[in-house]
C-alpha cells in the first residue's frame, strides 16, 4: 500500500519507523532498513528517508561521518532509486553544509540514469534557496560544459534561486545566451519566464535582457515572460498587461 493511501496517523507512525530503523543502521554501522527505504517503489516513502538523512545530520554530529560514508557506498549502487535518493539526501545536507557533499553532485550529474540527473537538478533547486552561495559557485563551473544536457541541467537547477534572488543568476543565465544547442537555450527562455512572473522580478529580468547581445533570444524571452503573465495569472505579481506595458516602455 502506497504512503498515501496511509491514514495520517499510519503514515506518522511509518514515518517514525523509517527514521528509527535509519538511525539504528547508522548506529549499527549497517544499511539494511537505508537500502530497504531509498529502494522503495513509493516516491514519498523514499523521501521519508533522504528526508530523515538530512535531519539526522543536522541534528547529531556524532553520526555525520557515517551519514557521509553510508551515502558515499550507495551512491555507487545497481539501482537507480538508491542512487537517486542518496544524491536528495546530500541535497538535504547541501542545504547547510555543501562542502561536504559537493562531489555527490559532481558525479551524479553524469549518472547514466535520467531519474539521478534530475535528482541533482531538484538538489541544486532547494541548496540554491537555502544555501546559495557554495552552490551556486558549484553551478557556475559547469555552465560551459562541453556536454549540451549538463549545461542544460545547470540552467534548469538554478532557476529556483532566482525566483526570489534573480539578480543572483542572472549573470550566470547571461552566459548561456548564445549557445550553440537549442535546447540549451529553450531551457534558459524557460527559466528567464519562470523567474520574471515572481514578485519584484519583472524588473529586474528585463533590466538584465536589454543588455544582452542575443536579441533574437531576448524578443522569444519577452514573449515567454508575457505568455507566463497569462498561463500564471492566477499567481502572478502583475497582470500580463502590466508585464507587456512594462517591457514595452523599458525594451
Amino acid at each position: 500500500m502506497g504512503f498515501y493511501h496511509l491514514s495520517k496517523e499510519e503514515r506518522a507512525k511509518l514515518v517514525e519507523a523509517i527514521n528509527q530503523g535509519i538511525s539504528d543502521d547508522l548506529t549499527r554501522g549497517k544499511n539494511d532498513y537505508i537500502l530497504e527505504y531509498f529502494a522503495d517503489e513509493d516516491t514519498y516513502i523514499r523521501k521519508a528517508g533522504y528526508q530523515a538523512i538530512g535531519k539526522m545530520y543536522r541534528n547529531n554530529k556524532t553520526l555525520r561521518p557515517a551519514i557521509i560514508d553510508t551515502l558515499r557506498k550507495l551512491l555507487d549502487s545497481e539501482s537507480d532509486k538508491v542512487r537517486q535518493t542518496s544524491i536528495n539526501a546530500a541535497g538535504e545536507i547541501g542545504k547547510f553544509d555543501f562542502d561536504r557533499v559537493r562531489d555527490f553532485f559532481d558525479k551524479g550529474l553524469f549518472d547514466n540514469h535520467h531519474s539521478v540527473r534530475n535528482a541533482v537538478i531538484g538538489s541544486i533547486k532547494k541548496m540554491g534557496e537555502k544555501n546559495p552561495q557554495p552552490t551556486l559557485q558549484w553551478a557556475n563551473q559547469y555552465l560551459h560544459h562541453p556536454d549540451k544536457e549538463i549545461r542544460r541541467e545547470i540552467c534548469h537547477g538554478i532557476e529556483l534561486r532566482g525566483r526570489t534572488h534573480p539578480q543572483d543568476i542572472l549573470p550566470m543565465l547571461e552566459l548561456l545566451q548564445n549557445d550553440q544547442t537549442a535546447r540549451v537555450r529553450n531551457t534558459l527562455i524557460h527559466v528567464l519566464g519562470q523567474i520574471a512572473y515572481k514578485k519584484g522580478c519583472l524588473e529586474t529580468v528585463v533590466q538584465a535582457l536589454i543588455r544582452w547581445d542575443n536579441r533574437k533570444l531576448v524578443e522569444k524571452a519577452f514573449d515567454e515572460i508575457v505568455d507566463v503573465h497569462e498561463r500564471y495569472k492566477d499567481f502572478a505579481a502583475l497582470t500580463p498587461q502590466q508585464a507587456i506595458d512594462y517591457i514595452d516602455k523599458n525594451q
